[in-house]
């Protein structure tokens, strides 16, 4: 990779700033926790995976912050750290997951001295990022013996690796295709209202250069249509019990138009995307953003001034729309409620 999406650094915490791309390659530093949630919630740093590390990092910080003479001390100043960390975005669920493994981490360690817990948490935001990686790479393997040689594939949203620690979960299988040497094509989303798919997953991707279309997001169905989009592969911030899977909003029309066409749709992601104490999609909390999103592009009003707007930053696609759910070990097909459980190690 030519970029680093997230990273510690002489115990601060870098990450590339995604709301100035494609137009400027900027890497903002952190040394508060606090600044680390601003930027989560800004979308400085954006992807369920990347939202965990960053999250894991910025507890990391958070820790080194506290001032305390006691570990009760220390441990109550700890807990309002990852509390603000998880007000940050409430429907990317590795968030949660990150956080409850800084917590776990730090609670298995409480009879060790106050610094020793700090570098114990700094240790373990570092191997998230790092099993983050490892993890992608394996979901690339698994995910690339879905795609076929000369296939067009579809994406929307960002699921690469600025999404990630690095490589990527829908974009690392498509990168693992190409790199097995598979002539293999991308017809890529543009996501409003953040443009995701415009800025991030096409500037990723001629990083890459593996051949990539920019299409508007009501074009998907015409090129679906005229047999022109092979499969889909999508990320995801959280897949309940029964399959039911949350991503960017807009995902839920392209696995409709993909069943309708007879067209493969895939969802790709780490087992800590699962969250298998919700029975189905219904019951994922979604997350829904400021209206000047929907009313402005780059500062510039589109609308109206005054009108009314609604701005889910997430829907659901139901799992009877899904055709694979790819992870980290293996591929999981049919019986979604039995399948799912399997794959946690």
């Amino acid at each position: 990779m030519s970029f680093r999406t997230i990273e510690w650094r002489d115990d601060s915490v870098i990450m590339i700033d995604q709301t100035r791309l494609p137009g400027e390659e900027v890497y903002n530093t952190y040394t508060d926790f606090k600044a680390v949630a601003e930027a989560i919630k800004g979308m400085v740093i954006r992807g369920a995976p990347a939202i965990g590390v960053a999250a894991a990092m910025g507890i990391a910080l958070g820790a080194r912050e506290i001032i305390a003479d006691t570990h009760e001390s220390f441990f109550r100043q700890l807990e309002n750290v990852c509390d603000v960390m998880a007000r940050t975005r409430p429907t990317a669920v590795n968030l949660f997951w990150a956080i409850e493994r800084m917590k776990r981490v730090a609670g298995d360690n409480r009879g060790k001295s106050l610094d020793q817990i700090r570098e114990i948490l700094k240790k373990e935001a570092i191997r998230i990022e790092q099993d983050d990686l490892t993890i992608c790479r394996n979901i690339g393997k698994w995910g690339a013996t879905l795609i076929p040689d000369g296939a067009t594939v579809l994406t929307h949203c960002n699921a690469g690796g600025l999404a990630t620690a690095g490589y990527g979960t829908a974009l690392g299988v498509i990168r693992a295709a190409h790199e097995a040497g598979k002539k293999i094509q991308v017809f890529a989303d543009e996501t409003r209202p953040w443009l995701q798919g415009a800025r991030l997953t096409a500037w990723e991707l001629m990083k890459e250069q593996i051949p990539t279309t920019l299409i508007s997001d009501n074009m998907a169905g015409f090129f679906m249509s005229r047999g022109e989009i092979t499969c889909c592969v999508v990320g995801a911030d959280r897949i309940a019990a029964n399959g039911d899977t949350a991503n960017k909003i807009g995902t839920y029309s392209v696995a409709v138009l993909a069943k309708e066409n007879n067209i493969p749709f895939y969802v790709a992601a780490p087992v800590s995307t699962l969250d298998l104490s919700l029975s189905d999609g219904a019951k994922i909390p979604i997350e829904e953003r400021h209206s000047c999103e929907v009313t402005h592009i780059k500062g510039i009003l589109v609308a109206p001034e005054g009108i009314r707007v609604r701005n889910p930053a997430f829907d659901v696609t139901p799992a009877r729309y899904i055709s694979a759910i790819i992870t980290e070990n293996g591929i999981v097909t049919g019986d979604y409620r039995s399948g799912l459980r399997k794959v946690i190690k």
